[in-house]
């Protein structure tokens, strides 16, 4: 009787309990928990990723991968700006996480939205890929940068964030629109014809092995990155106990801090993937650094600032709050706070400049645009 009056009690009608199952795994072989994904190459490639990281720190533990389609995977005639709704790529796994069809789900982070369907978090970033990104030459080309190709060259990108950066500094160059996964986008480089260079994000094309392609990679002078581009986030029910749990040491804090400051710049402007916004940031000790930018469509005005933050010491670990998606229960709340407000920092600094105004041109002059 005494054991049993220890037992917490569920918060939620979810089925697994936190002790329960640490009691079932020391008489079973192996629990199954179910990670929802999407089935492309990549998305494959980085759940494998996760499942290995699992597998290490929960050894009595199966993990079976369920891989779906999304919408944004379906829709391949439009750019996403086009399209014009969230959550793309991230609705139809989260569906699936709400009703309990799978235990957790596996993200680009740069896919998800700052607000998250209620009852869902972020339980997990993982340490960060390389977020910049990479020029792609076809082939046979000799070309090892942008500054190598000619006026008139045709880049094939679909984000209006790299278009709008690039305009700034190769006004010449034609931009066109090229959607599919990242195996379809290269054989459309390699023989189509129709593109003289894609551009990328570095982090896809080492996940999948093709180091080699890569022929440059762009410096924040040229072209700041997408918010969250390079991490990877496994999305969990807010309530499950056990999931929550068993993610807590997959989570990189420097990595999650970098992209808490990230997001909640974009938050605070009510950005995404239809407005050319973009960051750079860094993590030197305790020391974040931030930078963002807005820039208008056709490359002629940009508004870049900077701001950074030392951490204060001190504080203790955080009871559960989701900010900006991300569960930050490993992370101290003076540190999620700080993170926090240097990203809402530089945002109000650039609002004042007239960012909401940059931005909000910059999404209708997309629109009207042949891309």
């Amino acid at each position: 009787m005494k054991n049993k009056s220890r037992r917490p009690k569920r918060k939620s009608a979810h089925p697994r309990d936190l002790r329960r199952h640490r009691n079932l795994a020391m008489t079973k072989p192996c629990l199954k928990l179910r990670i929802g994904t999407r089935e492309s190459a990549l998305a494959m490639a980085q759940t494998e990723l996760v499942v290995e990281k699992l597998k290490e720190l929960h050894p009595s533990y199966e993990w079976e991968i369920v891989s779906m389609k999304t919408k944004g995977d379906e829709i391949l005639n439009k750019t996403l700006s086009k399209i014009g709704e969230k959550s793309l790529f991230t609705r139809e796994l989260e569906n699936a996480l709400t009703a309990e069809e799978v235990d957790l789900v596996v993200h680009s982070l740069k896919d998800l939205p700052t607000t998250l369907p209620d009852g869902l978090s972020i339980g997990a970033i993982l340490e960060r890929e390389e977020p910049e990104d990479a020029v792609v030459f076809p082939a046979n080309s000799t070309a090892r940068s942008l500054s190598d190709l000619d006026d008139g060259a045709t880049i094939g990108t679909s984000s209006l964030r790299r278009i709008a950066q690039l305009r700034r500094k190769f006004s010449d160059f034609e931009f066109k629109s090229v959607r599919g996964n990242l195996s379809t986008r290269l054989r459309k480089l390699d023989n189509d014809k129709v593109y003289d260079a894609l551009v990328l994000a570095v982090a896809g094309l080492k996940r999948l092995g093709w180091n080699d392609r890569i022929s440059e990679k762009l410096s924040p002078d040229q072209c700041l990155y997408a918010v969250g581009q390079g991490a990877i986030a496994v999305e969990c029910r807010t309530s499950d106990a056990v999931v929550t749990e068993l993610l807590r040491d997959l989570n990189h804090n420097d990595t999650a801090l970098r992209c808490l400051a990230e997001r909640s710049f974009m938050k605070a402007l009510e950005g995404g993937c239809s407005v050319p916004l973009g960051v750079y940031s860094t993590m030197e000790g305790r020391t974040l650094h931030l930078e963002g930018g807005v820039f208008a469509f056709d490359g002629q005005q940009a508004i870049i600032k900077t701001k950074e933050l030392f951490f204060k010491d001190g504080g203790e670990k955080g009871q559960g709050e989701c900010l900006v998606g991300i569960h930050c229960s490993k992370l101290k709340d003076a540190d999620v706070k700080q993170a926090i407000r240097l990203g809402e920092d530089l945002a109000s600094e650039m609002l004042k400049e007239g960012a909401k105004e940059l931005l909000d041109k910059a999404r209708q002059d997309a629109k009207n645009s042949s891309l």
